[in-house]
């Protein structure tokens, strides 16, 4: 399957993806329970978009790792504001936009890989990856 590229510019698009999203998890044959997960991040990561970008692209893909197998990559880019202190950000509890602040630490919980990426003035990049085996390495960096 190649990439799948969502757009994210209005609430009815986070619906959009997230629809794609779950029919690459499927192709992907991960676990019920883990499909739920992915949809729970692409609507954390969707909103985020909206709420701090004003917008930005979901792209979902499948891959393959030598290492870790099979596995479902999904990234969110934009070029908001950027995020000026990455480490408060990634608290429980702390938000800029008035919600409960549980979305990019919600994120990094539900995929066993999670990077960031930001400048400020400049944008974001989001990029987590859920394995369909997990393995033992679960790799948080920004």
């Amino acid at each position: 399957m190649e990439t799948v590229q969502c757009p994210i510019q209005r609430e009815v698009d986070v619906y959009l993806a997230m629809s794609r999203g779950r029919a690459v998890a499927e192709k992907l044959n991960l676990k019920p329970v883990d499909r739920t997960r992915m949809e729970i991040v692409i609507l954390e990561l969707s909103r985020n978009l909206l709420a701090h970008a004003g917008g930005g692209m979901l792209t979902f893909s499948l891959i393959d790792d030598p290492t870790c197998g099979p596995g479902m990559g999904i990234e969110a880019t934009d070029s908001g504001p950027g995020i000026a202190d990455v480490d408060l950000a990634m608290q429980d509890g702390y938000s800029t936009a008035h919600t409960l602040g549980a979305g990019l630490p919600g994120i990094r919980r539900l995929t066993d890989e999670f990077h960031i990426e930001t400048e400020v003035g400049v944008g974001t990049r989001v990029y987590a990856i859920k394995w369909l085996m997990p393995s033992r390495r679960s790799i948080y960096e920004r």
